[in-house]
């Protein structure tokens, strides 16, 4: 038998010693007491039943397991997100590069605000970035993570720009270079212009006596390392160790009449990371250099700016200093400042904005998250560029996501412990079996060393007060009280959205929703929306989705009806234009309007709310096919008499000739005059007569101004319909409406020719969006 004190102890945990004790018999020598035969003739099972626990355990965890696996199903694209893109994530991040042009270097706006076009990629304004990692991978030999610390050397009007790229497979920094003839609106990725045994990055190219040098990071060296080319751009040659210090993103520049070095160094005694400036002046750019008086200049916080943020410029006499904010995460944003005293022994800078303006994207826009670098210039016409830098993740995101993924795993487990707890399929935490003191069979020698040992005591103790905890929470919760069946539906629900939580963490990826390039080049789109007042709650919620999308350049809400709402009444990462129609008509969408900007124009009605990552994914396939219609809604349209029909038939029936324009992509100045042609006047008043089909109208008349292929489909992951809430919509009466679209499709025909030997097959382009 067991003592008074396992007794007490089981008692104390609410432990039934009945359904936990195991007999087992031994043979004893006839020289052991009887006392010591009982102890060594029971092994003592805490919480017994702990089979019927695992089961439980393990069925709870497979439960949510279930409902995670329903989620991602339900809420990730089944289409890998930026799948176009050869890039691999980097835990330092997904840099890239753009450039931007303005008046002075404090009123730098991006390359799409200057509406330059490539009509070969269909890029209608270009846009930023213009540089990415799969841009420096074009040569397999050198693929890339990541570009950054971009700088720009203007040569005869020809564009070179010098950036850090990542190698994929040695995984540490090269010196690469691209060209532009055109002023920056196509770039071809030269090659690799420098490349040690050790990292490199921040390459500050400058002239000196007609000669071309570069000044590039190399701490890990240990050494700052002036280099000069042989061949521009591509080869490079030693000039002169400057100095045997590890300068982190060092410049030289001339002042007055002396050379200066900007640089920070970490690795001395003291010094703040990110957060130390330090100054040496020569007479020479070879040096030898000489420490300023006050150094370190800086040794701050490293949101202060100290670590320097790419070249300084000189704008109306002044000379200023870019600077890295890395306070919320490495190279968080640049701050500027204006060198007001630049002595032997003196220094004084203030801090001045530096004009740019934020995205609000967040991590759909590629420097949502931070950018840490800008290189402005003066061009010989007097207007500035600059190449910046950016990045749509913070430093250390993947790394980030996955720990916070495995706290919400173990979060979800602990929840589930607490569950059975409660519910009592889980007796006790820890089995006093797996405690020390009944690892194995105990003497009375043994039992009086154990007693007076304060480890063992102390971890028995633990044990038998852990175990409390099972029956201390039944008492005070009671399961099949009311509160009781609320605290476990709260438990369930709370383990549902952790699993959910670290499912998104693990598998969900970055969060971002980032843009497919066409050749290398990204572009934008002007979304359209026509609505009236019964379903502005609706718009709002439209618009504040849909503006944070990367490639939305402009959102136009065409105001049919009613009074029309202030622009400043939406939450808009984009400008918001109100047009209002004096004509209630659903001609209006198609109306040219000249203050649209773009090419590219998505007509999407506000009652459709879908993924940035379809809209994106349908923007690229427009612009591979800017001549057709490319949209989300397919229809089919055959036989006699024509009869409108839903998605299913066009499904049953393997092929399409029809994309509803309530959710599609189309060239602006192409569709609007068309539709807008002498040719469409008929079919217009048809619209206005059955105020429907408008949609099929513009099908039609594509489909009557060329032989080949129209329209172009494209699968969304997921698509919801919001007027079902409402019941503001034309189509809520399904019969209704598909009577009158029956006979807009007999009125069509007759006027612009039949749709029946158009139709386009599913599944039938490579990029397997159409199926």
């Amino acid at each position: 038998m067991i003592d008074d004190r396992d007794l007490i102890e089981m008692k104390e945990a609410g432990i039934d010693w009945n359904r936990c004790r195991l007999k087992t018999e031994h043979p004893i020598s006839s020289q052991t007491s009887s006392s010591s035969s009982s102890r060594w003739g029971y092994v003592y099972r805490g919480g017994g039943g702990s089979g019927g626990s695992v089961v439980f355990l393990m069925g709870a965890l497979l439960v949510l397991a279930s409902i995670a696996w329903l989620y991602a199903w339900l809420v990730f694209s089944p289409f890998t997100v930026g799948a176009s893109s050869s890039c691999l994530e980097d835990g330092e991040g997904s840099w890239s590069i753009g450039l931007f042009y303005g008046n002075s270097p404090f009123s730098l706006l991006p390359i799409e605000a200057k509406d330059v076009w490539n009509n070969e990629t269909a890029a209608w304004p270009v846009a930023n970035p213009v540089i990415t990692c799969a841009s420096a991978s074009s040569l397999p030999a050198f693929p890339s993570n990541f570009v950054a610390d971009p700088f720009l050397f203007i040569r005869d009007d020809v564009f070179y720009l010098f950036y850090e790229t990542k190698n994929s497979i040695t995984m540490q920094g090269d010196i690469g270079v691209s060209k532009s003839v055109d002023k920056g609106a196509t770039w071809k990725h030269l090659g690799i212009a420098l490349d040690e045994d050790w990292h490199l990055s921040y390459p500050y190219v400058f002239e000196y006596n007609g000669k071309v040098y570069m000044l590039p990071e190399s701490s890990q060296k240990g050494e700052l390392r002036l280099y000069k080319v042989v061949n521009f751009p591509l080869q490079w040659e030693l000039e002169k160790v400057l100095m045997n210090k590890p300068l982190v993103d060092a410049f030289l520049i001339k002042h007055g009449t002396k050379y200066w070095i900007f640089g920070s160094d970490h690795s001395g005694f003291g010094a703040r990371k990110n957060g130390q400036l330090e100054i040496w002046h020569s007479d020479s750019p070879f040096g030898p250099w000489e420490p300023h008086g006050k150094n370190p200049i800086h040794n701050v916080g490293k949101s202060l700016g100290a670590r320097n943020g790419g070249r300084p410029f000189v704008y109306d006499g002044n000379l200023y200093r870019v600077g890295q904010d890395c306070g919320e995460t490495y190279g968080r944003k640049i701050r500027t400042f204006k060198v007001e005293v630049l002595t032997e022994q003196e220094y004084k800078e203030i801090e001045i904005p530096s004009g740019f303006k934020e995205s609000k994207k967040g991590r759909n826009a590629w420097n949502g998250a931070r950018y840490h670098h800008l290189d402005a210039q003066q061009l010989s016409s007097g207007e500035w560029i600059g190449v910046m830098d950016g990045d749509r993740v913070p430093s250390g995101d993947s790394a980030s996501r996955f720990i916070l993924g495995c706290v919400s795993i173990l979060a979800v487990a602990a929840l589930v412990v607490l569950l059975g707890v409660l519910l009592g399929a889980v007796k006790c935490f820890i089995p006093l079996n797996w405690c020390p003191h009944n690892l194995r069979k105990r003497s009375d020698t043994l039992l009086a060393w154990e007693r007076p040992n304060t480890l063992s005591t102390k971890l028995r103790w633990m044990c038998t007060r852990l175990n409390r905890i099972p029956a201390s929470l039944r008492a005070w919760i009671r399961p099949n009280s009311c509160t009781g069946k609320v605290v476990l539906f709260l438990i369930f629900i709370s383990g549902v959205g952790l699993m959910c939580n670290g499912v998104t963490y693990m598998y969900g990826g970055n969060g971002a929703e980032p843009p497919y390039p066409v050749n290398g080049q990204y572009s934008q789109f002007t979304l359209l929306t026509m609505t009236y007042d019964a379903r502005l709650w609706n718009l709002k919620m439209y618009i504040k989705h849909y503006s944070r999308c990367s490639s939305v350049r402009e959102i136009v809400v065409v105001w049919n009806k009613g009074k029309a709402p202030e622009e400043s009444e939406f939450d808009s990462a984009v400008p918001v234009r109100i047009r209002v129609e004096q004509l209630n008509s659903l001609n209006n969408r198609f109306k040219i309007d000249p203050l649209i900007k773009t090419r590219a124009v998505l007509e999407l009605d506000d009652d459709i709310m879908m993924k940035c990552d379809d809209i994106e994914r349908g923007f690229k396939v427009w612009r591979d096919h800017p001549d057709r219609i490319v949209g989300f809604y397919p229809r089919l349209v055959d036989g006699k008499p024509l009869k409108y029909r839903a998605e299913k038939y066009a499904r049953r029936r393997k092929g399409y000739n029809m994309i509803l324009t309530g959710a599609a992509f189309m060239d602006a100045q192409l569709a609007f005059d068309r539709y807008w042609s002498v040719n469409a006047k008929v079919g217009r008043i048809v619209v206005d007569k059955f105020f429907n089909c408008e949609d099929v109208l513009l099908n039609y008349l594509y489909a009557n101004a060329s032989r080949s292929a129209t329209v172009e489909y494209v699968k969304p992951a997921w698509a919801i319909d919001t007027s079902k809430f409402s019941g503001a919509a034309i189509s809520r009466d399904t019969g209704m409406h598909y009577q009158k679209r029956s006979e807009c499709l007999s009125k069509f025909s007759e006027l612009y020719g039949s749709l029946s030997d158009r139709k386009s097959e599913f599944d039938q382009r490579k990029d397997g969006w159409d199926v």
